[in-house]
């Protein structure tokens, strides 16, 4: 019976017991808990139910029908998080199913919280127990509609789907697939979180880049203050100018050259700041 968890099917009441309803499907017999029953069942009554196992390992029933089932993707909400183990979702039944943690970033850190969002549908391990398995990028590729070029330049917000130090994969409310490149955040958005961002290029393909920093005009204040930040917590002097390595730069403040040299040049401006021999150190 393992087989058929994870799925609805149609069954018929064998008989009434004290625990609840025993269902037969050809030479199997299966109950449906009173718990898990949405009304008051008779013997030879036909009644669809969706299967799973319970905490023993038996395959049991409910009568709460759940939008996703095998081979049929849909939304869950994560409803618990366990380290080392994965995440539990909610697919619309009185039992959350596991993603394991093999289906979810190597990273916990970038893992889903409480109430994250994940395109999931139903699978089964070696033992046949239900797991919930995230959507692949060729299974986003069948669902994604293609972006007007219009969208340039606008805000836009997604669920993320996909996450890697290389960027971020989302998918947005209108179907449309996002990527945000590793140098256009901040830090790396974790699975199932929804992001905002605005559209830098609608690609010919129909899909888009997306950036989660500011607009120029916007993120230089930003990154001056994290610079003087750095500065306060460092005696007032750090290893770095506008002569600094580019990937120095992006590991240390997770910005582009350009962008510290805007702030930079900023804070000289204002006085704030000076720069010697490859160091910048705060003015007195």
């Amino acid at each position: 019976m393992n087989q058929l968890t994870g799925t609805i099917q149609n069954m018929t009441v064998e008989r009434i017991i004290d625990t609840g309803y025993v269902l037969r499907y050809g030479q199997h017999e299966i109950l449906l808990h009173h718990r898990e029953a949405n009304c008051e069942l008779k013997p030879d009554q036909e009644i669809d139910v969706f299967l799973y196992t319970d905490k023993k390992g038996n395959v049991v029933a409910t009568t709460q029908l759940p939008q996703i089932v095998m081979d049929v993707y849909g939304w869950s909400t994560v409803k618990d998080v366990i380290p080392n183990l994965g995440v539990f979702v909610d697919i619309g039944t009185s039992k959350d199913v596991l993603v394991s943690k093999d289906d979810l970033p190597l990273y916990e850190k970038v893992w889903p919280q409480i109430g994250d969002q994940l395109y999931v549908t139903l699978g089964r391990d070696k033992k046949g127990r239900l797991l919930a398995i995230p959507a692949t990028e060729q299974v986003i590729s069948r669902e994604i509609e293609f972006a007007p070029e219009d969208l340039w330049n606008t805000s836009i917000s997604g669920t993320v789907y996909f996450t890697s130090k290389e960027g971020t994969a989302i998918i947005t409310p209108d179907d449309y697939r996002g990527f945000i490149h590793y140098t256009e955040r901040k830090q790396e958005p974790r699975l199932g979180e929804y992001v905002e961002g605005r559209v830098i290029e609608v690609k010919d393909d129909g899909t888009l880049n997306i950036s989660l920093r500011p607009r120029k005009q916007d993120s230089m204040h930003e990154d001056a203050t994290q610079i003087m930040e750095h500065l306060q917590a460092n005696d007032g002097v750090i290893p770095f100018s506008d002569k600094s390595d580019p990937e120095e730069i992006r590991a240390t403040f997770q910005i582009s050259k350009a962008a510290f040299k805007r702030a930079i040049g900023k804070l000289m401006k204002e006085g704030k700041i000076e720069q010697r021999d490859g160091y910048t150190y705060l003015c007195k």
